[in-house]
């Protein structure tokens, strides 16, 4: 049996009302109010697509581990590198070992998360790999006052295929491919071109799902009415729902296109729907799953009795519970680099990364990995030559100690607005780890009036820099203070 094994997902804790866009650029162009309704998810300024999917699968394997992944398939449309694989970064985030681990990016579609599930079943069924991590996730930029300012938004999903423990066997698929050019954004450009709303609509989204959809029931000797949910991301709510009917599928069956509570979120969006689906499934649902993209996937999955004991981390329906408001429309745009900003003198330093430094600490700065004392049992971070524990000092005695799954606390803070930041002020401290270590690091998703000390807190992977001049992004692990705690 191949299949999905385990799922997760990520919801950036940040949401705008889209009435705030509207009241602050409908001036502009007012037609925006046609689709003030609802809000969308916003990364904030220290996230990316691969943070971001870092996240949903850390998440993924937040109960069963890393044991036995042997290859992480990343798919996304705002890929921070065009030439370094940013799957080996989230190899590397996950602290997967590098012997015998592939990985693969996949983009330039917004159907390349199911394009990277339909390979990872292949490559289960094929042999080649016994445990394939799919992670999708989009950050899209649009131009401010337009349409797609409303409709995008940020996340991600993570599903792992296996053999073992399955809790939605697959049981088919379908596939076409067609130049169908709804949009495009060429290698040198930052936002994408969109033709007119109705040919998208109507030649795009009315044709090809329902087409592709109903190939595959007839390739499959199916019917529609076999399937417990029907998943098909389409962010025009109206044409969501004419879809439906099209395929003659009972609207209670369909799943929720989430445009209401994250917006559209690119080539990640399909895999989220399909975790959401998944949440609420039971033993024998069938799930139908289609993503439009210069073609459409379809793919069929059947729940299995294993999702009785499957026990989910946050998923999809956890992220959506977290939300706070970004009620200000200046540090969203902020957030987003759609404006310019002065960060003074001590924001101008930029220093070359060393990639020779990178490397010999790459498992410590990727996979926040530091040491625990053979003799002792005492963890410290970073790894020392040296037993930090005075009682001991061995040398030598360290052997590897992951700290990113480790919850803490704050044991000190302040709060810096000398320090050159996005989000003024600076917030960093000391915190001390559940089991030993502790470790100096920056505090993001928070306010400076809502830390105290002993507060908990988790580990977050985020860009910690980007140097704009040599194009490189630089990453480390942040604490998160668990404020709802």
């Amino acid at each position: 049996m191949i299949g999905i094994t385990s799922y997760g997902g990520y919801i950036p804790r940040y949401r705008l009302n889209r009435m705030t866009v509207a009241r602050e650029m409908a001036w502009y162009n007012p037609v925006i109010f046609a689709v003030a309704g609802g809000e969308k998810s916003v990364a904030n300024w220290d996230e990316d697509s691969v943070t971001m999917a870092v996240a949903a699968a850390r998440d993924c394997l937040s109960e069963t581990g890393n044991d036995g992944v042997d290859a992480v398939y990343f798919a996304s449309t705002t890929m921070p590198y065009a030439d370094r694989q940013n799957a080996g970064i989230i190899s590397g985030a996950l602290n997967l070992p590098e012997q015998g681990v592939n990985t693969a990016d996949f983009g330039s579609s917004v159907r390349a998360g199911t394009t990277a599930l339909v390979s990872a079943i292949k490559a289960v069924k094929s042999g080649l790999n016994n445990s394939v991590m799919v992670a999708a996730s989009d950050q899209r930029s649009a131009k401010v006052a337009t349409m797609y300012e409303m409709f995008f938004g940020d996340g991600a999903g993570a599903v792992l295929v296996g053999k073992d423990n399955v809790i939605a066997e697959f049981t088919g698929h379908y596939s076409h491919s067609c130049d169908f050019v709804d949009h495009y954004r060429g290698s040198a450009r930052r936002f994408d071109y969109f033709w007119e709303e109705r040919w998208i609509r109507d030649e795009g989204f009315a044709r090809i799902i329902p087409d592709a959809i109903n190939a595959f029931l007839e390739k499959s000797s199916m019917k529609i009415s076999d399937f417990r949910h029907v998943v098909y991301p389409c962010y025009y709510k109206r044409e969501h729902a004419n879809i439906a009917r099209k395929i003659g599928v009972d609207p209670e069956n369909v799943t929720d296109n989430m445009n209401d509570v994250c917006g559209f979120t690119g080539a990640a969006h399909a895999i989220m729907m399909l975790v959401s689906a998944l949440e609420k499934s039971e033993p024998g649902d069938r799930i139908l799953l289609a993503c439009m993209g210069q073609g459409c996937d379809v793919l069929a999955l059947q729940v299995t009795d294993a999702v009785k004991k499957y026990k989910k981390g946050m998923a999809i329906s956890g992220s959506l519970e977290r939300k706070v408001e970004l009620q200000s429309y200046q540090k969203y745009i902020k957030f987003m680099e759609l404006i310019e900003s002065d960060l003074g003198i001590r924001g101008e330093a930029n220093p070359n990364t060393s990639l020779t430094t990178l490397w010999r600490n790459r498992k410590m700065l990727l996979g926040f990995v530091g040491g625990r004392c053979t003799r002792c049992g005492t963890a410290q971070f970073p790894a020392g030559p040296v037993c930090v524990n005075p009682d001991c000092g061995a040398v030598n005695s360290m052997e590897d100690y992951e700290f990113a799954g480790r919850s803490g606390k704050i044991l000190m803070y302040t709060g810096d607005m000398l320090s050159a930041s996005v989000d003024p002020p600076a917030k960093y401290g000391l915190v001390g780890f559940e089991g030993g270590g502790r470790a100096f690091l920056d505090f993001t998703d928070c306010e400076l009036d809502q830390l105290h000390v002993n507060m908990p807190i988790v580990m977050s992977f985020r860009r910690r820099y980007v140097d704009r001049t040599r194009g490189f992004t630089g990453y480390f692990w942040k604490a998160v203070p668990q404020v709802s705690a």
